[in-house]
């Protein structure tokens, strides 16, 4: 069989490259124009906690055994402890036992989850995964591997960059299995509200659907804290319908542990245990042990939400009186609007060596059947990471200024 002949039947043949593989693409054998500053991917580079680092050491014996496919129960037990708290649940709401999955980062999770809940058929139709659109790259790939058709919904300016999944038609709902939804989101660190997460769920629970709460960046925050799928399905009565997904690599600044937890429906998390036992990639006893303490303090998470709070307050002063820029509620991306993103992308690396995202590689195009303008929504705009130091994003935030002063959104 040739290779093309492989490729027709491979299902993820129509999957573009990878976003960052695209930016290589783009700026392939260009030089940069200055000292190289990447702001590009959401790699926290805060100092991680010493504690977490001493307890690996510590408990390195553990990287002899198998750990448990499950996660150890002291780290779920930690995790559901987390949840109560930080979303003033009621004791035992969440069962660590029966309700709570280690996951090594929430990408794999997240993944995994589509393949193991959507169904081959819903409704005598092919299943639907709604997702927003711009996107978490790792959400159509997961749409695509369960067989399922990914609905791509907008999450413009005019919907407060959230997705409208209100407006989708009854007959798309009726062949709806799973939905994600990010919130703090990624790219534009919007915030869901509880009366949006309340119609979702009951949305959801109508459909017979799942949703799937991304909530990584729920920690790092301007104002409020963000409110919690947990919260409303607590007042609503269950989890039935609910996954929501945790991570240490945003909260902690420990990408390199890949600790996270997915929490949910006692059925939906045993369903992802049974495939995950198959073929998921199980977290070592020792970075379980050091994810545990990360998950019962906060006093690192707030020295760290402060150092994004002190980016952010940069940036309102460098880029404020800019018409494309807005503070985030969440996260720590800018999302800026510009005349075209990628133009912008190219000339800032040619001509600053500043490397950022284009808001085009985290979308998709559109034909305007889902509601908003056809085309790609992520098009006007550039993705910012403010995850250097303070004078490094100082640079970028120049730079930025320069570049929108000059070419400014259409």
């Amino acid at each position: 069989m040739s290779v093309s002949s492989l490729a027709a039947l491979n299902r993820f043949a129509t999957l573009p490259p990878y976003p960052f593989a695209r930016l290589r693409s783009l700026l392939g054998g260009l030089e940069p124009g200055g000292p190289e500053l990447v702001m590009t991917i959401g790699e926290p580079r805060h100092a991680p906690p010493a504690f977490a680092l001493e307890l690996i050491a510590r408990e390195s014996a553990g990287f002899g055994r198998y750990p448990p496919t499950e996660g150890p129960l002291s780290y779920r037990q930690a995790a559901a402890d987390w949840l109560t708290r930080r979303f003033d649940l009621a004791p035992g709401f969440v069962d660590p036992q029966k309700q709570v999955l280690a996951l090594s980062g929430t990408r794999e999770g997240l993944f995994m989850a589509a393949l193991a809940l959507v169904p081959e058929r819903k409704n005598g139709g092919t299943p639907a995964v709604l997702l927003p659109n711009p996107f978490y790259q790792c959400y159509a790939a997961a749409a695509v591997a369960s067989g399922a058709e990914p609905i791509f919904v907008p999450a413009t300016a005019a919907t407060g960059h959230l997705p409208d999944y209100a407006s989708l038609p009854a007959g798309i709902w009726d062949r709806t299995a799973f939905v994600y939804l990010c919130s703090p989101a990624n790219p534009q660190g919007a915030v869901a509200s509880r009366a949006y997460l309340t119609d979702l769920l009951a949305r959801v629970s109508r459909a017979g659907a799942v949703l799937a709460a991304d909530e990584c960046y729920s920690e790092i925050y301007d104002r409020e804290p963000p409110t919690g799928a947990l919260e409303v399905a607590a007042a609503g009565g269950g989890l039935e319908n609910l996954l929501v997904f945790h991570s240490l690599s945003k909260r902690s600044n420990l990408p390199g542990l890949r600790m996270g937890f997915v929490a949910g429906g006692a059925q939906l998390i045993s369903g992802m245990a049974l495939l995950r036992s198959y073929g998921g990639a199980t977290v070592p006893t020792p970075l379980a042990a050091a994810g545990e303490a990360a998950w019962r303090d906060e006093v690192h998470v707030e020295a760290n939400r402060a150092l994004y709070r002190e980016k952010f307050d940069l940036a309102d002063r460098i880029l404020a009186n800019l018409p494309g820029y807005a503070r985030p509620e969440g996260g720590f991306f800018l999302w800026l609007r510009v005349r075209d993103g990628e133009d912008s992308a190219l000339r800032l690396w040619r001509e600053h060596g500043l490397r950022v995202l284009p808001g085009a590689y985290l979308a998709r195009d559109s034909d305007g059947a889902q509601g908003g303008p056809k085309g790609n929504p992520g098009a006007p705009y550039l993705r910012v990471a403010l995850v250097e130091d303070l004078d490094a994003t100082r640079r970028g935030l120049e730079i930025l200024r320069d570049e929108m002063s000059a070419h400014p959104a259409a």
